[in-house]
């Protein structure tokens, strides 16, 4: 059989939506400056879809800082992977100045985010290790754990913030590492991206008095949001120094690409020789290295577009609960509305958000939550404002009631996208 005959038939769990979904629910175009109004397909919309937590992608100083660096060193430049030909003075002084900022020795910069958790995982940890993870772990670290199961290492998974099966899957851990001679690492999350939840790291950290384990975090949509000083969800709880890797990526509150990862200065530059994806990948771009300079010292010197964000989610919320909307536990600016519906019903309430009350958010349906659940996942922002909230409160209020009412029972989605 020809390698690519299967691929006719099982288009994957996303794939075979591709012909009614392409453009419209997956992969669609918001065209114009990133802000909370943008075209899409024609039309202006009020966008709670982008992780542009505290404003800082069309920030002046920003855009200002991105646009010189790119006009003095280009895109290109420097050439190659940091440790052939990759290294300047601007990577080590982000380095620096992120890994003081969460309160560590030491940083790493990384591509990607994503890219960067998996080989994370893949370089600290071997055959004779045992990962312990929570069950709502973002992709990136099942991908890792992933490739540490292929490796022949062991995982042990604890329902999602369940502190006592956390505990128990440590006792266990124990007993293997005892004879294999290897460590466990425990990952989380600070903020859950889907949900808005937070993990319980004050809890997790308090099990180091009784086991033997490292903590890896991955604060993405905690840094630059959470904390008095906005260095992320363990300094929110209090626990910095507990957590032995803190993981984040830019793509967030920084507004752009790359990733870090903080530790002890030799846990750091062993994966600064070890991490493979960053050995053999070009380094950062000096306009992305300019930038995310300028970020951080906006996320440290303006506190204000943190309280703004949160002045935004507090009013969001709040205006949401009062009008009967579930947004489950969320405790982060990621804010999950639950509605009771099937696909069918999902698919119809976004096309009306987007084509009559012309809102855009991201749905989210199962597997990712049960069957009979639809999820409106709303990212709000410091640059949204007070009428933006209001309006959204009114409208999805509106929707939840046509939705309880029968008015999205449909199954051709097909004929809704093209009316």
């Amino acid at each position: 059989m020809d390698i690519f005959d299967k691929i006719k038939t099982n288009r994957g769990p996303l794939g075979q939506y591709q012909k009614v979904a392409h453009g419209y629910f997956m992969f669609p175009k918001l065209e114009g400056e990133i802000q909370p109004r943008m075209k899409f397909r024609g039309k202006e919309v009020l966008t709670w879809s982008l992780n542009n937590y505290i404003g800082l992608a069309n920030h002046p100083e920003v855009r200002k800082a991105d646009a010189e660096a790119a006009a003095k060193w280009g895109m290109g430049y420097p050439m190659g992977a940091r440790m052939m030909s990759g290294q300047t003075s601007y990577h080590e002084e982000l380095e620096a100045k992120l890994a003081e900022f969460v309160g560590k020795q030491d940083s790493f910069l990384l591509n990607f985010g994503y890219q960067g958790m998996i080989s994370i995982i893949q370089s600290i940890c071997n055959r004779r290790d045992v990962i312990v993870f929570d069950s709502e772990s973002h992709a990136c670290i099942m991908d890792g754990i992933f490739l540490h199961k292929a490796a022949g290492g062991k995982t042990m998974v604890f329902p999602h913030n369940d502190i006592e099966k956390c505990e128990h899957m440590l006792q266990r851990a124990t007993k293997i590492v005892e004879e294999t001679g290897g460590g466990i690492l425990l990952i989380t999350e600070g903020v859950f991206g889907m949900a808005g939840d937070l993990g319980k790291l004050d809890k997790i950290a308090a099990l180091k008095k009784k086991y033997k384990f490292r903590i890896l975090v991955d604060d993405a949509h905690g840094f630059g949001t959470m904390g008095k000083t906005g260095s992320g969800t363990a300094e929110h709880f209090g626990v910095q120094n507990e957590i032995d890797l803190h993981f984040s990526t830019f793509a967030k509150a920084m507004a752009g690409i790359g990733a870090f990862v903080a530790g002890d200065e030799d846990v750091i530059d062993f994966l600064r020789y070890n991490m493979r994806s960053q050995t053999f990948a070009k380094s950062l771009p000096m306009p992305m290295v300019i930038g995310a300079l300028k970020r951080l010292e906006l996320i440290k010197t303006q506190p204000e577009l943190r309280e703004k964000l949160w002045a935004v989610v507090k009013r969001l919320q709040e205006g949401f609960k009062a009008n009967g909307l579930d947004l489950g536990n969320s405790e982060s600016p990621v804010t999950p509305v639950f509605l009771k519906g099937n696909v069918a019903e999902a698919t119809n309430v976004v096309i009306d958000l987007r084509e009559n009350y012309g809102i855009f958010c991201s749905m989210v349906v199962y597997p990712v939550v049960p069957k009979d659940v639809i999820m409106l996942r709303i990212i709000p922002t410091a640059v949204h404002t007070f009428d933006d909230v209001d309006y959204t409160v009114k409208t999805f209020k509106e929707v939840a009631n046509k939705l309880a009412a029968g008015a999205y029972k449909s199954e051709n989605i097909a004929s809704l996208l093209n009316a």
